[in-house]
């Protein structure tokens, strides 16, 4: 039978027992499904999914984003990954706290991550909940952002987070586009409201640039600042952890990084009637174009202290 428990303290979350994911009925996934979209996340203890077994899974909440990608810091050899790397400075600037695909014309709905291999120390990951960060707000900060939307870019949050300016290639996640998003999303499946922010916002239009940043850094800083919104979660190998990427804030923690850390990730694309904002060639994308492009050329001036400015 299954069992859903809160996690102790905490506004969100539940760990889920009495299941095997690689074998659910429909009843099973409709009482999963029911407490993910209450709990914003969902903790599985002890599954050791295979690759596959994480696809299938991925798949009863829609279409695939990518399924059963290694989230590592090593390669098929097993040999670790050099800091210098693109791939080391794309997993440390995912250290700062973000939202999973704004970056691209499709948000993500729901993302996933199993344990392989994790280091001795460090290397948790961190959630933190936007939607009860939202329920807290005073009403005049709540009137403020109501009608405020902020570009999101992996170029401009790699720039500002660690000053690492990755050159623009269509088929990456550094494509050179940002896409414009609100500050206050409405869930598609709850209707709960939540802050729609994090590290890869930027240059909310009709803000000045410097009351744009001063702004997006205190709405993150408000959502992690009650301890009863973020929960950090110490990984053990064989655990699976879903969250919902419409409601929640996530990143990563550091750790010895000549240690392995090994995590296979599936991400469920959302829906476009609710995550599309537009596509590259809609007329809308010319002013993310142009806007990312003034921003990381102010980062060009500012960033050189950075770890890898």
């Amino acid at each position: 039978m299954i069992t859903i428990t809160p996690i102790p303290e905490k506004d969100f979350g539940a760990t889920v027992t009495g299941v095997r994911l690689n074998a659910l009925d429909d009843a099973d996934f409709a009482e999963i499904k029911t407490a993910f979209l209450e709990f914003g996340f969902l903790i599985f203890p002890d599954q050791h999914l295979t690759e596959a077994e994480n696809i299938a899974f991925g798949e009863r909440f829609g279409n695939l984003e990518f399924g059963a990608l290694p989230m590592s810091n090593q390669g098929e050899d097993r040999k670790v990954f050099d800091l210098q790397t693109q791939r080391m400075r794309t997993n440390v600037g995912n250290e700062a706290w973000h939202t999973d695909s704004t970056y691209m014309p499709i948000s993500s709905k729901c993302a996933m991550l199993s344990a392989v291999v994790v280091p001795e120390e460090g290397g948790e990951t961190e959630l933190a909940d936007a939607r009860a960060a939202y329920d807290s707000l005073d009403e005049k900060t709540r009137v403020r952002i109501e009608h405020l939307s902020a570009y999101h870019s992996t170029q401009y949050s790699q720039a500002n987070d660690i000053g690492d300016f990755p050159a623009a290639a269509p088929d990456t996640i550094y494509h050179g586009e940002a896409y414009l998003r609100p500050l206050v999303k409405v869930h598609p499946e709850t209707g709960r409201k939540n802050l729609f922010v994090g590290r890869h916002a930027f240059g909310i239009p009709g803000l000045t640039r410097e009351d744009s940043r001063a702004l997006l850094n205190e709405l993150v800083e408000f959502i992690v600042s009650a301890p009863r919104r973020v929960y950090s979660h110490r990984w053990q190998p064989g655990e699976t952890i879903i969250w919902d990427n419409r409601a929640l804030l996530h990143r990563a923690r550091p750790y010895d990084y000549a240690q392995p850390r090994v995590l296979i990730g599936t991400r469920i694309a959302g829906e476009p009637e609710s995550e599309l904002a537009y596509y590259p060639d809609d007329r809308e994308a010319a002013g993310g174009r142009a806007a990312l492009a003034a921003e990381l050329d102010c980062l060009r001036k500012e960033t050189a202290g950075k770890r890898y400015g």
